[in-house]
């Protein structure tokens, strides 16, 4: 994915606005989650400061991706759909300050920089929201799968024949 680097926190303070579409083949940490290079991921980020007067960035990201099912072992299409909050520090003390101060799960509170890298960001949020085990709401039809799968005889079957009426 082509660099896309801002100034966080000029970004933020004049509530700045970017968004733009990168296909997964150029996600070379996502495309290694994926069955393959296939499918692209619409972002959004806006800029803008939080009422405790901490910069923030609001990013969504959107598109299909394709990942492996674990139950069946066949790729299938899963659609992402996340957005998060980023609150930014300037360095690790203050994040870790403001993270203390806002209590709040749902914010998550990184170091910002003057030349953050935006794809990065994109890419990071995309593999967020990945599901940590990846399956089918319904698997397919396994059928020609379990057809190749053999029948194990109990050792006890043998025993059955042995027995005099």
């Amino acid at each position: 994915m082509n660099a896309f680097v801002i100034d966080a926190f000029e970004f933020c303070r004049i509530s700045g606005s970017r968004e733009g579409v990168t296909p997964v083949a150029e996600m070379t940490r996502l495309t290694k989650d994926c069955a393959d290079q296939s499918g692209s991921i619409a972002w959004k980020i806006v800029g803008s400061t939080s009422k405790t007067g901490f910069p923030t960035i609001t990013m969504s990201v959107t598109g299909t991706v394709q990942l492996i099912c674990q139950r069946c072992l066949t790729p299938y299409a899963h659609k992402i759909d996340a957005s998060t909050l980023l609150m930014l520090g300037k360095d690790d003390d203050q994040a870790d300050e403001i993270e203390e101060m806002l209590d709040d799960e749902t914010i998550d509170v990184i170091v910002g920089s003057r030349t953050m890298n935006v794809a990065d960001l994109v890419e990071d949020e995309a593999l967020l929201a990945l599901p940590h085990t990846p399956k089918h709401g319904a698997c397919p039809d396994t059928s020609a799968l379990d057809a190749l799968k053999v029948a194990k005889k109990s050792p006890f079957d043998a025993l059955k024949g042995l027995k005099p009426e």
